[in-house]
């Protein structure tokens, strides 16, 4: 087994990379924001293409923001509509990337969306760094549009 630069080996990387992002997922699906704040760095690299009609995608950048994030969709959203599915997930190292599928309902204007999902995220000492989302976003913005 390889020992890099830091003195773990690839395989020590790769499954603490594992472990933080089931921890993420098992915090993301709790709604444990204390616990998604603790998981994410000070400082992450956040990418969520931004979309004037829905009010959960904005800019973030500190791992408070990032949590919010979660807050506010479930304020946005109808709980008992939400859906989401991981089709596959791969580590390599401090990366990781899920896909799958996710839907809603916009609780204001009673609109579904529901489109595929890709989520890159890396995870360095034990902290989410980086959080990519690749969604269907003009399904998201026209379920937010009122008709």
């Amino acid at each position: 087994m390889p020992i890099k630069s830091d003195g773990h080996t690839a395989s020590s990387v790769t499954d603490t990379t594992r472990h933080v992002v089931q921890e993420f997922l098992a915090a993301r699906m709790a709604g444990d924001v204390e616990r998604l704040v603790a998981l994410f760095a000070d400082d992450v690299d956040w990418l969520l293409a931004e979309n004037p009609a829905v009010p959960w995608i904005r800019p973030r950048s500190t791992g408070t923001e990032c949590a919010a994030q979660f807050t506010e969709l479930a304020e946005h959203t109808v709980a008992e509509d939400a859906r989401a599915s991981v089709d596959t997930f791969l580590v390599d190292g401090t990366d990781a990337v899920l896909t799958g599928h996710l839907s809603g309902t916009v609780r204001a204007t009673g609109k579904s969306f529901a489109g595929p999902f890709a989520l890159r995220l890396s995870v360095e000492e034990g902290r989410i760094t980086r959080h990519h989302l690749y969604e269907n976003s003009v399904s998201i913005a026209e379920a937010c549009t009122p008709s």
